[in-house]
């Protein structure tokens, strides 16, 4: 029976053959796919401006944390998803109270200049 890392490295490095496999199936060109390391792929694309830059996809098959807690993908990804929602939750009340300032700051603004034109200031 094989070890936990050599079965861990069989899983990355076939599955690392199989995402290949499908990138070329997905149209990129053979010599477009650069492998870099055994885990890392590299893929030059451009961008809006035309400026050559690389794609890099790492595969990796992680075993957790150094206290012995294994990965769990799934909760990773409710971590994940609920950060991003905290994050616009946020940015919305951030935004909300940017506009309430404004608002507030133009109101100040035009009882001055109103207070000015009446001759009270």
């Amino acid at each position: 029976m094989a070890n936990d890392k050599k079965l861990r490295e069989d899983l990355r490095d076939g599955f690392v053959k199989e995402l290949i496999e499908a990138l070329k199936k997905f149209g990129i060109d053979k010599e477009d796919i650069l492998l870099i390391k055994s885990n890392e792929i590299a893929i030059p694309k451009l961008d809006a401006e035309r400026n050559e830059r690389y794609i890099k996809i790492v595969v990796s098959v992680p075993t957790g944390s150094r206290d012995g807690d294994a990965f769990d993908g799934h909760a990773e990804a409710e971590d994940y998803a609920r950060s991003v929602a905290e994050k616009a939750e946020k940015a919305k009340k951030a935004a909300e109270a940017k506009a309430k300032k404004i608002a507030k700051d133009k109101a100040e603004r035009e009882a001055k200049a109103k207070a000015k034109a009446e001759g009270k200031v």
